[in-house]
């Protein structure tokens, strides 16, 4: 992984130009495992999946957006950048890296491809040592809405108790969930 270091102002631009865009594609950076670390590890867990590395958003107009974790606030939080994903993962596919995982035709992906985004949002934390964290972004589109979050569960298997501002990233798909994880909501999103 190679850490970039962003500015809260750069973060603002980048997240405010995705509203209005159109995704067409969405792919997923989970970890492999198994004896030759051949196998994708577990991802989707119906109302949240774990992409671990990061995921990869193409927009109609062929821009590349990356959300991975990073720390250019201090902490773990949550960073998008406008470039692909190979501009922070080292090594992607086989035999050695990350694979990538198209989840574009995904039920829980399909309200927001090939539909205006209405609406991109940071979602800031105040820590507990009193900076602020980016932990999440919403996206929503008219039918869906999507948190992409640096966060983990807490436990293995999950067990309804998740960390956040981690080393890794997971997607949200419902208000009910992502108030449950515990994502700094604002009233009348979704």
């Amino acid at each position: 992984m190679r850490s970039l270091k962003l500015t809260e102002d750069e973060y603002e631009r980048t997240v405010e130009s995705l509203r209005g865009t159109r995704l067409v594609g969405v792919t997923y950076y989970p970890l492999s495992c198994g004896d030759e670390a051949t196998d994708v590890e577990e991802w989707d867990f119906d109302v949240w999946h774990q992409a671990t590395m990061g995921v990869g958003l193409l927009a109609e107009n062929g821009v590349h957006y990356s959300a991975v974790w990073g720390s250019s606030f201090d902490h773990h939080g949550l960073e998008i950048f406008r470039e692909p994903m190979s501009s922070h993962l080292t090594m992607i596919g086989p035999p050695d890296g990350v694979t990538a995982v198209a989840v574009n035709r995904h039920r829980a992906w399909s309200g927001l491809i090939g539909v205006p985004l209405v609406g991109a949002e940071i979602l800031w934390s105040e820590g507990d040592h009193g900076f602020r964290l980016p932990v999440a972004v919403q996206l929503r589109a008219p039918a869906a809405t999507v948190w992409i979050v640096a966060g983990r569960p807490a436990h293995c298997p999950p067990d309804g108790i998740f960390d956040l501002g981690t080393d890794d990233v997971m997607t949200v798909f419902t208000h009910e969930f992502a108030a449950a994880a515990g994502l700094p909501l604002g009233g009348g999103e979704d």
